[in-house]
């Protein structure tokens, strides 16, 4: 194994370490919190993260075993079972998050009736038109036999090895990822560039009235004018900052690995391993960044956490005031005697 392959497989392992952290933080979360799970997006979370959570303990240990091994990491039977999930969870993935920007986009654009337009039962209807959506092209690769090994990405996943299915297989491969990365992508940006222009209309009105209160206080100190204004840019910008990680985590993770499927399919293009492999690897990232851009970093969220930690501290802090007074009862008994 080359200095190559090695940095590949720690990557591998650094991004299953944190992906697994982080997902079970968030279903320690969900399980925690009853408000978190009262609300209609706990479902797509849930959805995302045990998506994660399965493609970390399945699909990501036997690519990190192709890495090492340069073959094929378990029977036949096995890799196409990984190559089915591999496909379901990829496809699942993006389209939990395609639910969760449509969820804030009726959250932010009809915040009056968002409960009323945005139920459990809703939610539950979309996680179900999800998994259906994601389950269709793995049902019809099984079909045609399209699950097994691809050397090029060290992973059980879509591949054709007949000459003569090239076309067939390349006319699926660009539905399955039209469908999934391309319709995703297009929904994130449709809802979010709408909830980026309410965010900006609101951030002009209050801007408004801070200006003229600003006027109206004329004996205002002029340090907490510059802090007025400070703030005024800031919320200008933090709406900005939270669309382009979201759009930006989901094309940074998942455009070069469906890229490079689809340019595979053209033979005139060589694609070196590494890549093949090194794209990979940047798809099963989205699992580890997921929790950090879609939970863990919200207010509820952290909140949850710091009752859990807390939680933990006092039973610990129990159990050792608990042994320090048995361990004194014991020192008296024998000095009583």
């Amino acid at each position: 194994m080359n200095s190559w392959d090695a940095g590949l497989a720690g990557l591998l392992v650094g991004t299953m370490g944190v992906s697994l952290l982080s997902n079970a933080l968030v279903l320690l979360c969900l399980l925690h919190s009853a408000d978190i799970r009262r609300q209609a997006p706990a479902l797509f979370t849930l959805n995302l993260t045990c998506g994660n959570l399965l493609c970390t303990v399945v699909n990501m240990p036997l690519t990190l075993a192709g890495v090492v091994a340069q073959r094929q990491p378990a029977g036949d039977r096995l890799c196409r079972l990984a190559a089915f999930l591999d496909t379901f969870l990829a496809a699942n993935s993006m389209l939990s998050m395609a639910a969760l920007s449509i969820d804030r986009w009726v959250a932010v654009v009809f915040p009056l009736s968002y409960r009323a337009k945005m139920r459990l039962r809703d939610a539950a209807l979309m996680v179900a038109y999800t998994w259906l959506h994601a389950l269709a092209f793995p049902a019809a690769a099984v079909v045609l036999s399209w699950l097994g090994f691809h050397q090029l990405y060290a992973s059980c996943t879509l591949c054709s090895r007949r000459p003569d299915e090239r076309l067939r297989f390349a006319v699926f491969t660009g539905a399955f990822h039209a469908l999934s990365f391309l319709l995703s992508f297009v929904v994130l940006c449709s809802t979010y560039f709408k909830v980026l222009k309410v965010a900006r209309s609101h951030c002009r009105r209050i801007d408004v009235i801070t200006m003229q209160t600003l006027v109206l206080l004329v004996d205002i100190h002029p340090s907490v004018r510059e802090r007025c204004l400070e703030e005024q840019k800031r919320r200008r910008q933090r709406a900005t900052k939270k669309i382009s990680t979201f759009i930006g985590t989901f094309l940074v993770c998942f455009a070069p690995y469906v890229i490079t499927r689809l340019v595979e399919l053209s033979s005139a293009v060589p694609i070196s391993s590494h890549w093949g492999v090194l794209s990979k690897c940047l798809a099963y990232s989205k699992a580890a960044s997921d929790p950090f851009v879609y939970s863990l970093l919200r207010h509820q969220y952290r909140k949850s956490c710091k009752e859990i930690l807390n939680r933990v501290l006092h039973r610990r802090s129990l159990r050792s005031s608990g042994l320090t007074g048995d361990s004194h009862s014991q020192n008296i008994l024998p000095a009583s005697e």
